[in-house]
């Protein structure tokens, strides 16, 4: 009987340690409202709060002025372009966003300036791209109130597209999302908004408030209280993934504080920090053997028409592909795959692009002791030791 067991332990060990690695699909912002909603099948009212626009379809004819026209009632899977393949590829374990954009017809905009908002018939540009996991804790899941997020959750949860960060509760909001993977365990991914990054902090979640899971300050003991809960959830072989928002939109600098963060974190069981809210690409770092993004960039955007800032190339989106080995959560490969948008569509960028964000990998990446190279077909891969 002793050996019997000792047998089945043994093998339960040898399914642990062959187990394939976990293959994850990573970006920043994904702001599928105003102009991108225009142009798909089933808009909401295009009226707008905002200082200088006042109709979501000046984006699409900003963004017509600098590529050409823009077709009207595109398919679900057009703004994705020369993504799509990479989304639907059966070899991507999981595809995590960060999602800024409520999902709505709601037309009560919390009056903040810039409001994003995707009519809920259009939840199919979500559902075609297979994504998995929407982060909500962010500066935009709010804008149309209450009301606006109710009806996101809804759609979401209708849609079947797991999600995390925003809820009726606290206890909703700081809820992981929980992605199973056949025969490799699961996912769960925890998003979390920083005051830093412009949320308004009457939006943090409450006993009996909807809202989102709110950062109010980046100590170490609110990194060790955000652990100790994880913790409690966490079972052996689980990838957990901590998405952030925070900091300013534009500037490479990345500040103390959140290096600290992220490491006190990975310190405490977390597996790969996803960070985001620049416009722009930010310096990624190996700690411990795990991943940890400072910040995405933009992905999927209608900022193609506005001009400022050029030198940050906000207009690149990056695709992060990263392989973790999944007993101990440790990164094995990333590759980044740059894309830029044109006439809506994520287009693969050019080579000399390619060459000019690798370049800005290697300056940022050097505090960090991280480079990536150039492959054959214009993707970075990180180097690994």
């Amino acid at each position: 009987m002793i050996s019997a067991a000792l047998s089945a332990s043994n093998c339960l060990r040898l399914k642990m340690f062959t187990r394939q690695p976990v293959a994850l699909f990573l970006c920043g912002d994904v702001m599928t409202g105003r102009g991108l909603d225009q142009i798909l099948p089933d808009p909401v009212l295009p009226k707008l709060y905002e200082s200088y626009v006042r109709d979501a379809r000046e984006y699409v004819y900003l963004a017509e002025a600098v590529h050409g026209p823009i077709p009207r009632r595109v398919a679900f899977d057009y703004v994705w372009g020369d993504v799509f393949q990479e989304l639907a590829s059966p070899t991507t374990d999981a595809r995590i966003v960060n999602l800024e954009t409520s999902i709505t017809r709601a037309e009560e905009p919390w009056l903040k300036g810039i409001n994003y908002r995707m009519s809920p018939g259009n939840i199919g540009c979500l559902k075609a791209a297979r994504i998995d996991c929407c982060c909500l804790a962010n500066n935009h899941i709010l804008d149309w109130g209450p009301a606006g997020l109710a009806e996101t959750i809804e759609t979401l949860d209708r849609a079947r597209i797991a999600h995390a960060g925003a809820g009726n509760s606290a206890t909703e909001a700081a809820a992981p999302a929980v992605c199973l993977l056949p025969g490799k365990g699961r996912i769960m991914v925890y998003a979390l908004g920083s005051t830093s990054s412009g949320i308004p902090s009457i939006w943090g979640a409450g006993d009996n408030q909807p809202g989102i899971n709110i950062l109010t300050d980046l100590s170490d003991n609110t990194a060790d209280c955000i652990t100790a809960e994880i913790g409690k959830t966490k079972q052996p072989g689980d990838i957990i993934v901590v998405s952030i928002h925070w900091g300013e939109n534009w500037g490479y600098e990345i500040p103390s504080e959140q290096i600290s963060f992220a490491h006190r974190l990975i310190e405490g069981g977390v597996d790969l920090l996803h960070g985001h809210s620049s416009h722009h690409v930010k310096a990624v770092e190996v700690y411990r053997k795990k991943l940890v993004l400072y910040g995405c960039g933009d992905f999927l955007t209608d900022y193609e028409g506005i001009s400022g800032y050029e030198q940050f190339r906000g207009d690149l989106g990056l695709m992060y592909l990263a392989q973790i080995e999944p007993s101990q959560g440790q990164l094995l490969a990333l590759r980044i795959v740059p894309v830029q948008s044109r006439r809506f569509r994520l287009e693969c960028a050019s080579p000399t692009d390619a060459q000019w964000l690798c370049r800005v990998f290697n300056d940022l990446g050097r505090p960090f002791g991280t480079e990536v190279r150039i492959e054959k077909d214009h993707s970075l891969m990180l180097e690994t030791e």
